[in-house]
């Protein structure tokens, strides 16, 4: 079984894939009567036409590394946001585009830490490594089927970072 190290969550690093959400740096804006940094527009959210936005809740179970990854998933028609509803790292898994999978990077989220799939990234399940499970998800509605899985022939061990 092949092995990769999950790798620290960059927005350099992740850029091919969306975006990173996160409070980094000075914030765009003060609001809320100088109390409240705004970060603004962080990511490109995309609901492809015949969709709209919608949040929706997840409570995923939580797993462990070494994690053993035997599926992927993306969505065509649209994007799609992950945001922790705790403070515990999470494991995020995506493998470069194409019809099928490509090469396949796993990053470790560090608290705080949000994602933002663009539409047709392959990427893992959603992977908390540590209860609650919880996150808002900021993805497409619509009447379409939009998702897609690709089982893969070898299962990856994804470990710690090295």
């Amino acid at each position: 079984m092949r092995r990769i190290a999950a790798e620290p969550l960059t927005a350099e690093g992740f850029a091919p894939f969306g975006d990173v959400l996160e409070v980094a740096g000075a914030p765009d804006k003060i609001i809320n009567q100088g109390l409240c940094g705004r970060h603004h527009d962080r990511a490109a959210l995309d609901f492809g036409p015949g969709g709209r936005a919608g949040i929706s809740l997840f409570d995923a179970e939580p797993r462990s590394l070494p994690y053993r990854l035997e599926m992927v998933e993306r969505h065509p028609d649209g994007s799609q946001a992950f945001l922790p509803m705790h403070e515990h790292p999470w494991l995020v898994i995506v493998a470069e585009p194409g019809p099928v999978p490509g090469a396949i990077r796993a990053f470790l989220a560090a608290p705080g830490q949000g994602i933002n799939f663009h539409r047709g990234t392959w990427h893992g399940v959603l992977t908390p490594l540590h209860a609650p499970g919880r996150f808002a998800v900021v993805d497409r509605i619509g009447d379409s089927a939009n998702l897609e899985e690709h089982w893969l022939e070898e299962p990856v061990l994804v470990t710690g970072p090295d």
